[in-house]
């Protein structure tokens, strides 16, 4: 099993959520890869089982970059019936958004097959900055999809 994590920052902490997850996708044992979107050709996605993105919550949705970036994924073929997964990083009011319920549902139009339920770091300040745990947090949230894509597979 060989997945991708790939992530938009703008502060840092999307980094740092999207780097825990890979400590606990190659905990349980999956083979991953954690690049920024800069850092991916769309084509070379098709080569991995489980696709997992993860941006900002901005105005209410994903980053400017994750969206242009999930737009190039448009015409990728090969990428349908793959695994994926999507987080963000966001502020604790439910009326902030969710830029992993928009990367989600981008991801399912293109016929790729969600995991699990999707999940939201959280932090606070001015300067924007995690939540105590939510990294820990996170590659337990990695830890348990690795496993549970091992045990069906």
């Amino acid at each position: 099993m060989s997945g991708i994590v790939i992530f938009d920052t703008k502060f840092g902490n999307t980094e740092k959520v999207a780097r825990s997850l890979t400590a606990g996708l190659s905990r349980s044992g999956v083979s991953v890869k954690c690049v920024g979107t800069k850092e991916v050709r769309p084509d070379s996605l098709k080569q991995y089982d489980l696709i997992v993105m993860g941006a900002p919550t901005q105005t209410f949705t994903a980053s400017e970059p994750m969206k242009e970036f999930i737009d190039k994924l448009e015409g990728v073929v090969g990428l349908a019936g793959k695994k994926c997964y999507a987080f963000d990083t966001k502020l604790p009011s439910r009326f902030s958004g969710s830029a992993a319920k928009y990367i989600e549902s981008r991801l399912e139009h293109m016929g790729l097959r969600p995991i699990g339920t999707r999940a939201s770091a959280i932090g606070r300040g001015s300067v924007f900055a995690l939540d105590s745990g939510e990294e820990a947090r996170f590659e337990q949230i990695g830890f348990e999809l690795g496993a549970n894509l091992l045990r069906k597979d």
